[in-house]
């Protein structure tokens, strides 16, 4: 045992979409956790395709629903901010990978929190870099890799 206490998290869950199955809270707050690597205030909220449309659009100038948003708002010693997953894009992405739509909603939430600590994909190494955590997360998690 290192002694060191374990990261914190803070979260507030927001179902903002009526659409089943979702993952429960006590799934989405295990998913968070396993990811966690500090102190960290989130809210996660899941939202419809209007929505997510609507965030994706204002935020990242893009016109149409994402999977998953980032939004840090304190990137310091202890963390502050948003994930937003946009559940008809993980439920219809889950179902064109043929993946069982609980891994997706995992990968999501772990790539989000992944983000919310500083991850990128933007280049070549910090993407191998986020996708080897990811994948190394979700096997503890009791998932396949995503990327395979």
């Amino acid at each position: 045992m290192s002694g060191a206490p374990a990261p914190r998290l803070v979260l507030a869950l927001q179902y903002a979409v009526d659409a089943a199955p979702l993952p429960s809270p006590r799934t989405l707050r295990r998913w968070m956790r396993a990811a966690l690597e500090r102190d960290a205030r989130v809210t996660l909220r899941i939202v419809d395709g209007r929505e997510g449309r609507t965030l994706n659009r204002r935020y990242r100038g893009r016109d149409h629903a994402t999977n998953v948003l980032t939004f840090v708002y304190d990137g310091g010693a202890s963390l502050a901010g948003d994930i937003v997953l946009c559940a008809p894009v993980v439920r219809n992405e889950a179902r064109a990978q043929q993946k069982p739509l609980a891994a997706h909603y995992a990968h999501l939430v772990i790539h989000g929190m992944l983000h919310l600590q500083g991850y990128d994909h933007a280049r070549g190494a910090d993407a191998a870099r986020m996708e080897a955590r990811e994948i190394a997360l979700l096997r503890t998690l009791g998932y396949a890799n995503p990327y395979a």
